[in-house]
């Protein structure tokens, strides 16, 4: 069995565990359970580990945030998995029990498991160490069922013939966890969940379930019928990345721009240098037209910053000036980017400087 390249990746604000898994032969991949909020962070990793993504894949409609499978569907020409089912619009492929979802060659077996939703599947890593079971089995616990067509009964026969029926050392990772709980095992979640494990039998876990008591999701209304169209909303439509640059995402939440449009619009831009000041009329010298504020002096001299003008910061290597992005996104300035690799990379491309040196 060839190596997988793994990753775990969360949303904070709806506690979602997305997972990446890819093939680092051929570099296909697939994403389970993509947050919509979270869909540049997503394409940018996918960029940078150099991984093409082949699908996207849903453990269930999801109540409590909306899917970014249709964003990655438009960023990165990945195509759309969902169970049958869910009946949703826009499915690429609506999966049946059983159905192998291939990645390079690497493939995940789908098991319907419902319960917490009709259209609910785990998905299970080709040589079972793996099982991402979505809502229906959560670490010490299970997916509620008093919505979405939950069914108690039905989700503890769900979680016994479909989940506790592979190896003991098989990992699970859910879709969601509130207190930070990143992964179990089959034979743990046998042997500990309160809700399901040890000797629990049908009846136990019923009372267990019709007697929750929690709020419906505060995104109910919003997630439900979104993710019954894969995630493509108006809200998507209007979210795709801005258009004042070719701007580029980065896994670490920065957004950059390379010199050479730069150097093509260099007249239309707020360039801001946050170097030293011997830097700025040093060797690698400085972009023309471009403002001295070193970055320990950035928060004073916002004022003299125009807050709506397409704004490019700029250091020596892209560092200090990435740092300073999120100072100026803080200040609420609406267009602003880092400019990639900085004047080591402007200086590289052979672009115009100003120089003292």
């Amino acid at each position: 069995m060839t190596a997988l390249i793994f990753r775990q990746l969360h949303d904070l604000a709806s506690g979602t565990y997305s997972y990446l898994l890819g093939d680092p032969a051929t570099r296909e991949a697939v994403l389970i359970d993509p947050v919509f909020e979270q869909a540049r962070r997503d394409s940018a990793l996918l960029r940078e580990l150099d991984l093409k993504l082949d699908w996207t894949i849903d453990t269930h409609v999801h109540a409590d945030h909306v899917t970014g499978a249709w964003m990655l569907k438009m960023l990165d020409g990945s195509r759309i998995a969902l169970s049958a089912a869910a009946q949703a619009e826009g499915t690429d492929r609506p999966l049946q029990h059983g159905d192998r979802l291939e990645f390079g060659s690497r493939w995940l077996q789908a098991r319907a498991t419902p319960g917490h939703t009709d259209g609910c599947m785990s998905f299970v890593l080709d040589d079972n160490s793996m099982v991402f079971t979505g809502d229906a089995l959560l670490i010490r616990g299970a997916g509620r069922t008093d919505f979405q067509q939950g069914n108690a009964h039905t989700l503890y026969h769900s979680i016994h013939e479909q989940i506790f029926t592979l190896p003991d050392d098989c990992l699970i990772y859910p879709a969601h966890d509130y207190r930070g709980l990143t992964c179990s095992s089959v034979a743990e979640e046998k042997a500990f969940n309160p809700r399901i494990g040890a000797e629990r039998s049908e009846h136990d876990f019923v009372g267990y379930m019709e007697n929750l008591g929690l709020p419906h999701p505060k995104q109910i209304e919003i997630a439900v019928p979104a993710n019954v169209k894969c995630g493509h909303t108006k809200l998507a439509d209007q979210a795709q990345a801005p258009d004042w640059a070719p701007l580029r995402y980065t896994y670490a939440g920065i957004n950059e721009v390379d010199p050479q449009w730069v150097a093509d619009h260099v007249w239309e831009l707020q360039i801001v240098d946050v170097r030293d000041s011997n830097e700025f009329t040093g060797v690698l010298g400085h972009i023309p037209s471009a403002t001295l504020i070193p970055l320990a002096h950035l928060k004073e001299k916002l004022e003299t910053l125009d807050k709506e003008a397409p704004t490019v910061t700029v250091c020596r290597s892209g560092a200090r000036s990435a740092q300073a992005v999120t100072m100026l996104e803080k200040a609420e300035f609406t267009h602003v980017a880092n400019l990639a690799g900085g004047m080591i990379n402007w200086n590289h491309h052979g672009l115009p400087v100003v120089s003292e040196a």
